[in-house]
């Protein structure tokens, strides 16, 4: 997780909050959350190299259409994550 963006951070958790989001909820999500508009050369390289580093599933809705899954890894690693987040900052 540590050499993660701060942007593939935000892409592992809204795909983890969501059942198998394709490409344009999760980009509808992080507009909403960043208020301004995610480029598609911009995300999609980012969600092939969380797929690229075994955090993330993608998998096929239709021929245009894919989706994405956290893997056991990539839920791991949130998990990880928060707790080393819950040492600094208790909510």
């Amino acid at each position: 997780m540590h050499d993660l963006t701060g942007f593939q951070r935000d892409l592992l958790y809204v795909i983890g909050g969501l059942n198998e989001p394709n490409g344009l909820e999760v980009k509808d999500e992080l507009e909403g959350y960043y208020e301004t508009e995610i480029h598609h050369g911009r995300l999609y390289p980012n969600l092939d190299t969380l797929v690229d580093k075994g955090l993330v599933e993608k998998g096929e809705i239709d021929k245009r259409t894919n989706f994405y899954a956290l893997t056991r890894r990539g839920r791991r690693e949130l998990e990880a994550r928060r707790e080393w987040e819950n040492q600094y900052v208790e909510l």
